[in-house]
């Protein structure tokens, strides 16, 4: 089955950029105190209901999987890049890291107590969004829980320029998306929502960003 060229254009791009990126977002969770909250929310709701471990999927060097672990939440991360994940390997030698795509999970049905998808949706087009969510859905086990973090907006963009400055000439699609639209695909999914949060934008930031919390009753 040929792959859909949105995922090749990811994971190439994601593979040229990834020491840069590396670089480039360490310090991202010491500048969002909003998201940091969100993230230690969803860790504790995840270990109350005790029903699995959580993933991070699209975890890019794996900072968010080293956040939540720091946190006292057993949890692994999942990219599309070979490239991210040796980085997040040799970062965090102590944490599990495996290359997969959200679009197919290699993970049992009811597998997980959690699952955060940090930034991650953006790069799935939107009328893949049902899809991604009901495999999210499929692996999480009733009582489990989701977090979804996205720039607010609606338009589809190219980070490509942004890469031009280390030296990288990439092309691949990102979205900004609204919070009341993703907040009624998760429904559809047969997720009930739990909280969402949207932070102003930040000194580096030009919208928006939008957390969502959901349980898979």
């Amino acid at each position: 089955m040929t792959e859909p060229s949105y995922l090749t254009a990811t994971r190439d791009a994601y593979d040229t950029v990834a020491a840069d990126y590396t670089d480039y977002v360490r310090d991202e969770l010491a500048l969002r105190p909003l998201g940091r909250a969100m993230l230690a929310a969803f860790v504790e709701v995840v270990r109350a209901a005790d029903v699995g471990p959580a993933a991070d999927i699209g975890c890019g060097p794996g900072r968010v999987t080293a956040h939540l672990d720091a946190l006292g939440l057993d949890t692994f991360g999942v990219d599309l890049s070979p490239r991210m994940i040796a980085i997040a390997r040799r970062e965090y030698p102590e944490l599990r890291f495996e290359v997969g795509s959200m679009t197919a999970l290699d993970q049992r049905d009811r597998s997980l107590g959690g699952i955060v998808a940090w930034y991650s949706i953006i790069h799935v087009p939107p009328e893949v969004h049902p899809a991604v969510f009901a495999e999210f859905f499929r692996v999480l086990a009733s009582g489990g829980h989701l977090l979804v973090a996205f720039q607010v907006g609606d338009e589809r963009r190219n980070p490509g320029p942004l890469w031009q400055r280390f030296g990288h000439t990439v092309s691949y699609d990102a979205y900004r998306l609204p919070p009341a639209r993703i907040a009624d695909l998760l429904r559809q999914a047969g997720f009930v929502m739990v909280g969402e949060l949207l932070a102003e934008p930040g000194p580096d930031e030009k919208t928006q960003q939008g957390h969502l919390l959901v349980r898979k009753p």
